[in-house]
């Protein structure tokens, strides 16, 4: 697979498509208030939630939903009043909106999957990716077990992250640095990411969009673009299609904003 590297990014711009996945609101976990920061200063015409925007999961074992989460689902429907076009594609921990395809909620649509049209015509298959996990599909407990784990990875990166910022240290991801270095995590990114493409390829498509794995990048196999915006719970990523068709993805990993100059972006461009 082809990999593309990693760059600085830029201020305050407004986007073709928009792209979020894995928010988990209602997961202690979420960092709803970084992405309110995002969305501060990044807009689009068009906007995905590619899955697991809510965390229902988390929800019907504790109920957790703090101001900065109800703050996002608002600034969603205020970005429908002022003209933006948002699809919903739910994932796994936000199933239980999958009995509402083909309905709005204030304007946003929610549906199983969607075609997404580049500018440049090339056409990619926007869905969550969890219908392509072998545990989620076929041992839902085994999933349940990782996910009470995963929590317990995210507690321990907050922190790390308290200390790191007393020092001064950028934000680090406990659990994405564990990914890449456990070699069953690394098959499991790669045989995920090879799956999405071949359903991309049997729909007919150039590409595909997807979440579910908390792991952002882009890449290509076998001339179908794989594409993974990330997630706001470990990495605090986003995929974004400029004006001129370039996708790109944004980290936004940098101290939340005080009240003046945008953050430096560290940015992953194709």
């Amino acid at each position: 697979m082809e990999k593309v590297s990693i760059s600085d990014g830029a201020p305050e711009r407004t986007f073709r498509t928009l792209f979020i996945s894995d928010v988990h609101l209602g997961a202690r976990g979420s960092q709803a208030e970084r992405l309110l920061d995002f969305l501060r200063v990044h807009d689009a015409e068009t906007i995905y939630l590619v899955g697991d925007i809510v965390d229902g999961w988390a929800l019907k074992s504790h109920w957790h939903w703090p101001q900065s989460h109800n703050d996002f689902v608002q600034k969603m429907l205020r970005r429908v009043r002022k003209g933006a076009k948002v699809f919903y594609v739910p994932g796994n921990h936000d199933e239980f909106l999958r009995s509402y395809y083909g309905t709005h909620f204030g304007g946003v649509e929610v549906v199983e999957q969607v075609i997404h049209e580049g500018l440049d015509g090339r056409r990619y298959l926007v869905i969550h990716g969890d219908l392509f996990d072998l545990v989620v599909q076929n041992a839902r407990w085994l999933a349940h077990l990782g996910d009470k784990a995963y929590d317990l990875a995210i507690q321990a990166n907050r922190f790390v992250n308290v200390f790191r910022r007393m020092f001064g240290s950028p934000y680090w991801s406990l659990s994405q640095w564990a990914k890449l270095k456990v070699k069953n995590a690394v098959n499991y990114i790669g045989a995920f990411e090879q799956t999405l493409a071949a359903e991309a390829r049997r729909y007919g498509a150039d590409g595909v969009i997807c979440g579910h794995i908390h792991y952002a990048t882009i890449g290509e196999y076998d001339g179908i673009r794989y594409m993974n915006c990330g997630d706001w719970v470990e990495s605090c990523t986003a995929l974004v299609e400029h004006h001129d068709g370039r996708f790109e993805i944004i980290r936004w990993t940098v101290p939340l904003r005080q009240a003046a100059p945008a953050p430096a972006i560290a940015a992953q461009a194709a």
